[in-house]
This record gives structure tokens, C-alpha cells and sequence, in this order.
């Protein structure tokens, strides 16, 4: 069974995406087994690796699609369920069911099918609240939060948390909080450093080593690749190899 991890913050513009596509490939070039799912009608993970796709996320919840026909191959070793706006009508359809708990439960059941294929299944959240987003919360084991190193993510950040804590009430769910990620931090700039100071004092060693700043990153998605692949040498690429090693070694 594939130990399934989410990345949420419910403040944009932390590096939700960027951290999926860049964890998802750093773990993949250590040689185990990836599946990222994108649970955002933006649809940022099959824009960001450049992967054409006939079906998505949608089929794959509306039961248009058996699970494995909406598996995209990415890279060696990662693979995508890649999502787009279509993903609203299968919000409706799941609100629109007699059974609430029932609609809550499809996606966990649906990706149940593709564990025993895959030793990491990485979910993109959005930054909004939603049905889909509920049912990723219920299905992961662990969450990632991506904070941006200014005081208006933490809010977002504290949201999640909240948000966590009441998942983890409902009896046969235990997700938990993993990691703190701080991102685009920039070590010369003191908001940066007390923001990271912050974080360290409430969460201690949840907190991980920050994503520094880098324009590397930003530039990346542009031409479809990784980090890895577009600037290997650059300090991002280490920040999320040293990532990618840590979930290793705390499997």
C-alpha cells in the first residue's frame, strides 16, 4: 500500500503545485514509485509537466473511466491524474447525492484500486474548500502545508490545521499533520527569518528546511519540466532533493 501524502494551504500562491510536481520527481529519481494527483480545477500539475491527457480526474469520480485509464505517465517513475475544469461537474454530481458521507468516501475508494502500484501518492489540494477537497483529507495519511515565509500565509496555514484537526475526530480517519514547509524564503530578509522563527516555536520538528527563493522555480513550469531538469545545480533543486530524502528516510 502506497503511503499517501497531501499538500494543502488554504492561502495561495505558497508553492502548492511547485511542491508536488518537484517532491513527486525528487522521490521518483530515488527510484520508488510515484502517483500525483491533482484535486485543483486549475489544473496546474499537467500544465506545469507538459503531459497531453484524454481523461482526468472527473472521469475518473463521475465512474466515466475505470482508475487506471486516467493514469498519465509523466516522467520514469511518476505518473499524474491530472485534473481541469471539468472537475466542477464532478463536485456537483458528489453534492447532489442522497448519501453525503457516500460521496465523501469516492474518491478514497477509486484510488484504493491504484496502491498496491505505487509506493507515494502525492495530492495537489486546492487552495478552496470542497467536497474533493474533503475527500483528499479523509483518503491521505499525512499533510504537507507549504507556507510562504509572510505573516498572511500563516493564516491560511492555521486554517488548514483547524480543518485537520476536525477530519481526525471522524472515527477510521487519522490523518496528520507531517510537515511545515516554509517556501520562498529568502535568508537575508529578517520578516523571512522571524516568519521561520515563528513556525520553529509552534511546530518545532514538523517544520522542515525551507524551499529557499529562487527564480529557477518560477521559470520551470514555463518550459513543462522540473526543477531537476530545468536547473539541476540551482538551490532549489537541493532544497527539494533534501526534501524528497527526508519523506524517504521517515517512511
Amino acid at each position: 500500500m502506497g503511503k499517501c501524502i497531501g499538500v494543502l494551504n488554504y492561502k495561495g500562491g505558497t508553492g502548492k503545485t511547485t511542491t508536488v510536481v518537484n517532491l513527486g520527481a525528487g522521490l521518483a529519481l530515488c527510484g520508488v514509485r510515484v502517483l500525483c494527483v491533482d484535486l485543483d480545477a486549475q489544473g496546474g500539475l499537467a500544465t506545469c509537466l507538459g503531459v497531453p491527457y484524454r481523461y482526468s480526474l472527473t472521469h475518473m469520480l463521475l465512474g466515466q473511466v475505470e482508475p487506471e485509464g486516467c493514469v498519465v505517465s509523466a516522467r520514469e517513475n511518476l505518473d499524474i491524474i491530472p485534473s481541469d475544469s471539468s472537475l466542477v461537474q464532478a463536485e456537483g454530481a458528489m453534492w447532489r447525492m442522497n448519501d453525503n458521507r457516500l460521496a465523501r468516501q469516492i474518491l478514497g475508494r477509486k484510488l484504493q484500486t491504484l496502491e498496491d502500484r505505487y509506493d507515494y501518492v502525492l495530492l495537489d489540494f486546492s487552495p478552496s474548500a470542497s467536497i474533493v477537497s474533503e475527500s483528499g483529507m479523509r483518503y491521505m495519511h499525512d499533510l504537507i502545508v507549504p507556507v510562504a515565509t509572510s505573516y498572511l500565509a500563516m493564516v491560511g496555514t492555521r486554517q488548514v490545521i483547524d480543518t485537520l484537526k476536525g477530519i481526525s475526530r471522524t472515527p477510521c480517519y487519522s490523518a496528520r499533520l507531517y510537515l511545515i514547509l516554509p517556501t520562498f524564503y529568502a535568508p537575508r530578509a529578517q520578516q523571512d527569518r522571524e516568519v521561520l522563527g515563528v513556525l520553529h516555536h509552534h511546530f518545532g520538528d514538523r517544520v522542515a528546511d525551507p524551499i529557499r527563493s529562487n527564480v529557477k522555480l518560477t521559470e520551470a513550469p514555463s518550459h513543462h519540466k522540473t526543477i531537476f531538469e530545468y536547473s539541476p545545480r540551482s538551490s532549489a533543486a537541493a532544497d527539494y532533493r533534501q526534501l524528497a530524502e527526508r519523506v524517504l528516510r521517515e517512511r
